[in-house]
């Protein structure tokens, strides 16, 4: 059994879809069990990486800046994926978040997966973790973390020895579900870009408070703009001194 598809994963800044923005795209493309082309693309999220982030993935603001927001790699990434069914470790957290910024863009985005994690639950249960650089690490597969491209090669490696390994105990027993692409579930609305209103609002308390926005506004939906006001209010976002680093995130030249 050879699956055709579209290996995948992101780096993002953080773990919630409805919040967080992607800030890399990595692929590969498979025919016949065989990788055949790659995708690899930093994105601009319009806003300044936490410390974690950087120390895990190594990817900088700096070069953020200089990358093309979403509206401009997502276009390019779906002429690359076409129609073809992704592979993922934890593949809905990647499916959720290219989802989101498709709709967003008047995109349909509806796909099929198939979930190394949900593999290596089934069959590696009696290991200390199932995370992707724990696996490498146990089947010898080379592999750097956190970094787009680097994860999806390691992740079709992983993938190729599971089959291997446990695809013909699924095929006697008649159930090649965890082996097969099944359909991907993440249900999501468009969201609307923040009103004239709620801008000039926000745009008032920044300088009310002397605020240096870590992000730029100018990108940020109704939603967006109504939980950054908030925590403003509430004094979650403290004042800043204002450097050239905290306003970079503006349009790119």
């Amino acid at each position: 059994m050879e699956i055709n598809g579209v290996v995948v994963d992101l780096e993002t800044t953080g773990l919630d879809p409805k919040k967080d923005k992607i800030i890399e795209i990595g692929a590969l493309k498979i025919r016949n069990g065989e990788a055949v082309d790659s995708f690899s693309q930093l994105v601009n999220p319009g806003r300044k990486l936490e410390q974690h982030i950087i120390k895990i993935t190594g990817i900088t603001d700096e070069e953020l800046q200089k990358a093309l927001y979403i509206e401009e790699i997502l276009p390019k990434f779906l002429e690359f994926a076409k129609e073809d069914d992704l592979i993922g470790h934890s593949v809905l957290f990647d499916y959720s978040f290219l989802k989101r910024a498709a709709v967003n863009q008047g995109y349909s985005f509806e796909r099929n997966g198939i979930d190394t994690l949900k593999i290596a639950r089934k069959y590696l249960g009696h290991l200390e973790s199932r995370s992707l650089p724990y696996l490498c690490k146990y089947y010898e597969i080379p592999h750097s973390p956190h970094r787009a491209l680097s994860d999806v090669e390691a992740t079709f490696a992983l993938f190729q020895r599971l089959k291997q390994e446990y695809c013909e105990e699924e095929n006697e027993k008649e159930d090649r579900a965890l082996f097969m692409p099944q359909k991907l579930v993440y249900r999501v609305r468009r969201e609307q870009p923040a009103t004239k209103a709620q801008l000039e609002r926000l745009q008032k308390l920044l300088q009310m408070h002397k605020i240096e926005p870590d992000q730029n506004i100018n990108r940020m939906t109704r939603n967006e703009v109504s939980r950054y006001t908030d925590r403003i209010l509430s004094g979650k976002v403290k004042g800043l001194t204002g450097s050239a680093d905290a306003a970079g995130f503006g349009e790119r030249s």
